[in-house]
């Protein structure tokens, strides 16, 4: 197992912060979908977000949306995500986790889940729909397991709402830069400092900002003072439209900004 903290910090010490790239798993096809996690490490990623599939997402924008609903209808099912963490960590070190609503968790059975993704090699969890006051049976589970878990903060939470998160989190805290779905944007959303800032002063060791960031320059302006940026629609639109290839050659181009003007 490998875990997301110490990686985000050494790369704050050796760099101007951490990338860290989503892709959802089964997409285009499970095979093509392990190759492209590879190859975003393979050319700067630091730590990887695996999608899981899911029918009735509520953060995701129309093209990562897409992305998932062609894995589905081409037979996706919870164990292939299993699957695609394990083959991806046989090939590169970079810490794996899976990001996912909540209800295929439970589903599969909370403490059953965590032992899989262990088995797989996996970090941990993002869960966007999973808050900590309703999150005590992960909790549990990933402090037998060692996962990290990844929880939310918006701009709109409260200083209150922002020390739960910090607390219930282990590995990051995952701040969204802007009210809604994901999508690439021109312009990372401004609440974003401001947010981070106030997770800062609320005692996170870590702070990783998501939703909008698609080009170096973002990236970089996100890492003046967050210690991760996230990257998700823009890869998936890059593998979508050239393949792995092309998924490769966005993620050297978003990894120039992490290097320290």
């Amino acid at each position: 197992m490998r875990n997301v903290g110490p990686v985000i910090a050494r790369r704050n010490e050796e760099a101007a912060g951490a990338l860290i790239g989503y892709l959802p798993v089964g997409f285009p096809t499970l095979d093509e979908s392990v190759d492209a996690a590879v190859a975003l490490v393979e050319n700067g990623v630091d730590v990887l977000e695996l999608g899981l599939p899911y029918s009735d997402p509520v953060m995701d924008g129309t093209v990562i949306q897409a992305a998932t609903q062609q894995a589905l209808a081409n037979g996706f099912r919870l164990a292939h995500g299993f699957e695609g963490v394990r083959r991806v960590t046989e090939r590169v070190d970079a810490p794996v986790l899976l990001m996912t609503y909540w209800n295929p968790v439970v589903q599969y059975g909370v403490d059953r889940f965590a032992d899989d993704l262990a088995a797989a090699g996996g970090a941990g969890l993002i869960t966007p729909d999973l808050i900590p006051d309703e999150a005590a049976d992960w909790i549990a589970a990933s402090e037998r397991t060692g996962l990290d878990r990844v929880f939310l903060a918006a701009p709109t939470s409260t200083d209150a709402r922002l020390r739960a998160t910090i607390d219930a989190s282990r590995g990051f805290v995952y701040a969204v830069s802007t009210m809604g779905i994901t999508g690439a944007r021109s312009d990372v959303d401004r609440a974003a400092r401001t947010l981070v800032a106030r997770l800062g002063e609320a005692g996170s060791p870590a702070s990783c900002v998501g939703v909008g960031i698609s080009t170096a320059a973002q990236v970089a302006e996100v890492l003046e003072y967050a210690e991760g940026a996230i990257v998700g629609s823009a890869l998936v639109k890059a593998l979508a439209d050239g393949g792995v290839a092309a998924a490769g050659t966005l993620a050297a181009e978003l990894a120039r900004g992490t290097v320290r003007q």
